[in-house]
C-alpha cells in the first residue's frame, strides 16, 4: 500500500512487460526465478495442473546435446528419461522423436519434451516449430530451453509452438541472479517448485530480487532493440572463421553448414591440448570457453560434441562475441592463431 511498496512494484511490472515483449507473450504469463536453472527444475516434474486439476506427465523426452539442466531430468527419475539423438550437425532426429513419442503410454500420462532453441555450445539452431507439430500430434508439453537464443533470435512463443519457455538475465546481458519461464497459456501449468508467500501469483514463492528483475527487464529491452544489428555481428563472426582456416588449415568447425546463431563458433584444433590453446588465447587477451560457460573449470570432453558424433582428439573451444567486438579483437585473435600455429609446427617438427 505504502509508495516505497508501489515504486518496487512498478520495478517488477515494468520489467515483466519488457521480458514478455522479447517472446510475444502476455505480461501475466511471466514468472520471474533466480536463472534459467531453477526455472528448468521447475518446469521438469511430473506434476502439472490444467486448472484446478492435476495432469500427469509420465515420461520426460530430451535432446542429447541438451543443456546440463535439462539433462538431469529435474523431477524425474532417471528410469523415466529419454534422451533424443542428434545428427552430425546438432540437429535434432527428428525421426526418433517421433517414433519414441508414438510409442508413449498414455495410459500412465503425458509426455514432455524439453529442448534447446539453440546449443549453448555449438550455436546450432533446432527446428522448434517441426518439435513442436510432433509434440503436438502426440498430445504432449514442450517446454523450451531459449537461454542462447534470447537476443539473437527472434522469439514468439506462440509462433514457435511452444508451451514453456526458458530465459536468462545475465545471457543477454542483465545482471546474474534472475531468470524466467514464460508460458503460452496459463491454464497449464507445474506445480510451483518453490512454495511460501505467493509472490508470482503462487508460481514462485520468495521475495523477489528486484534490482536483478529490473536490470533483467532493462537488458530484453536493449536486446530486443539490437536484435536488427545480427547481421553485423554474424559478418565479423565469417571474418574469425576466414582467420581460422588461414591460420589453422586443418581446423574443424562444428555444424559449420547448420543454421547457428550469428554470434558463436565452436572449433577444433586437432591434436592441440584445450588448456594450451586456452592458456595461448588467454595471453593474447582473449578468454575463450572450453565448451559451455556452465562448466568452466572443468576442462574434459563435451557431451554436445560427443552427442555429435565427434572424436576428443583435439582443443574444442568455443568464441563468443557481440555488439561490442571490433577490431583490436580480431588482431589479438589473430596474433593468438599465430602463435599457435607456431607452436603446433615446432610440436612437429620435435616429434
Amino acid at each position: 500500500v505504502h509508495g516505497e511498496g508501489r515504486a518496487k512494484r512498478a520495478m517488477i511490472d515494468l520489467a515483466r512487460r519488457n521480458v514478455a515483449a522479447l517472446c510475444g507473450a502476455k505480461p501475466d504469463h511471466v514468472v520471474f526465478t533466480s536463472g534459467a536453472t531453477e526455472a528448468a527444475s521447475t518446469l521438469l516434474t511430473p506434476r502439472y495442473r490444467m486448472g484446478r486439476g492435476p495432469l500427469v506427465m509420465s515420461r520426460l523426452y530430451v535432446l542429447a546435446s541438451d543443456h546440463p539442466c535439462i539433462l538431469r531430468g529435474g523431477g524425474f527419475d532417471a528410469a523415466d528419461v529419454s534422451v533424443v539423438g542428434v545428427d552430425r550437425d546438432g540437429i535434432a532426429d527428428l525421426h526418433q522423436l517421433k517414433s519414441v513419442l508414438d510409442a508413449h503410454d498414455k495410459d500412465r500420462g503425458l509426455p514432455l519434451v524439453a529442448c534447446h532453441m539453440a546449443n549453448n555450445e555449438s550455436g546450432v539452431i533446432q527446428p522448434v516449430g517441426e518439435i513442436a507439430a510432433i509434440v503436438k500430434k502426440a498430445g504432449g508439453l514442450l517446454v523450451v530451453d531459449a537461454v542462447q537464443a534470447a537476443g539473437r533470435l527472434p522469439i514468439d512463443i506462440n509462433a514457435l509452438g511452444a508451451d514453456f519457455l526458458i530465459l536468462s538475465s545475465h545471457k543477454i546481458g542483465g545482471p546474474q541472479g534472475a531468470g524466467a519461464i514464460v508460458v503460452a497459456s496459463d491454464l497449464v501449468m507445474p506445480e510451483p517448485l518453490i512454495r511460501g508467500g505467493g509472490q508470482e501469483k503462487g508460481h514462485r514463492a520468495g521475495t523477489e530480487n528486484v534490482p536483478a528483475i529490473a536490470g533483467f527487464g532493462a537488458a530484453t529491452r536493449v536486446a530486443l532493440e539490437n536484435l536488427a544489428q545480427i547481421g553485423k555481428v554474424q559478418a565479423l563472426r565469417d571474418r574469425f572463421e576466414q582467420m581460422l582456416r588461414a591460420h589453422i588449415e586443418d581446423v574443424v568447425i562444428i555444424a559449420e553448414s547448420a543454421p547457428r546463431l550469428a554470434n558463436t563458433t565452436l572449433f577444433v584444433i586437432p591434436g592441440f591440448k584445450t588448456e594450451t590453446a586456452q592458456i595461448a588465447f588467454d595471453l593474447a587477451g582473449i578468454a575463450l570457453s572450453a565448451g559451455s560457460a556452465c562448466s568452466s573449470g572443468k576442462v574434459g570432453d563435451s557431451h554436445v560434441l560427443a552427442a555429435m558424433g565427434y572424436s576428443q582428439a583435439g582443443s574444442a573451444l568455443r568464441l563468443s562475441i557481440g555488439r561490442s567486438t571490433g577490431e583490436r579483437e580480431l588482431e589479438a585473435f589473430a596474433q593468438a592463431l599465430t602463435s599457435i600455429a607456431e607452436r603446433r609446427r615446432n610440436g612437429s617438427r620435435a616429434a
